[in-house]
């Protein structure tokens, strides 16, 4: 028997709304299921190749999948009314638009050696869905260090420096070679591996059966 924390490994991008559709559905699996866990971010992006400039939001869903406007609204109005059953605000606009997430991974990386990971995590989803925020400019990602606390002076030097850069790259790779395409991908105890979006009862079930298997 053990009463370690069960371990969930999430390979996420912070632009990737079925990202934070999916936490929020596993957030409140685990709160119904009471089990104990220890969560783990890892970095994906979806588009490394965005330019710094980012995108049109619309013009990135016709390029990227051949989305029609009428399909990219009613993408966007699905992912609104599921975010808001889950209490988080999708703010999608005409002027909402795709970025580059390098530098954003490599703050979620140094907030993780300050033990803020899932904090910041969280706060970039929300700065780029909610508030339409540039994450990745240096002095939004900055500011949103010190608006949970952390030290934005400490931040912009971890930035400007590219001290994670090398980390987030190996991370990267890792998962990669492990198969990981798509995201959210979610790796429950080191071994059962849940990609999407899945819903609550689903990591509910998954997260009490393995807590039982783990304690029998």
């Amino acid at each position: 028997m053990t009463s370690d924390p069960l371990r969930i490994d999430i390979v996420s991008d912070v632009v990737c709304p079925w990202c934070i559709i999916g936490y929020r559905q596993l957030d409140r699996a685990i709160r119904d299921s009471g089990v104990a866990v220890t969560i783990l971010w890892h970095p994906f992006e979806l588009n490394p190749d965005m330019p710094p400039e980012g995108q049109d939001l619309r013009a990135h869903m016709a390029e990227k999948y051949g989305s029609t406007a009428q399909e990219s609204a009613q993408a966007r109005d699905r992912l609104t009314r599921l975010g808001a059953e889950l209490g988080f605000a999708f703010n999608f606009s005409d002027e909402s638009r795709m970025v580059n997430t390098f530098r954003a991974h490599q703050l979620i990386e140094w907030a993780e050696t300050q033990g803020r990971q899932t904090e910041m995590q969280l706060a970039l989803f929300r700065a780029h869905f909610t508030d339409a925020r540039d994450v990745s400019d240096m002095d939004t990602l900055a500011a949103i260090a010190g608006e949970i606390g952390l030290d934005p002076a400490d931040a912009r030097e971890a930035l400007k420096t590219g001290r994670f850069a090398p980390e987030v790259r190996t991370i990267q790779r890792f998962w990669a070679e492990k198969g990981i395409r798509g995201v959210p991908a979610m790796v429950f105890d080191l071994q059962h591996l849940v990609t999407g979006a899945q819903g609550v009862e689903t990591y509910g079930a998954l997260l009490t059966r393995l807590s039982a298997d783990r304690a029998g």
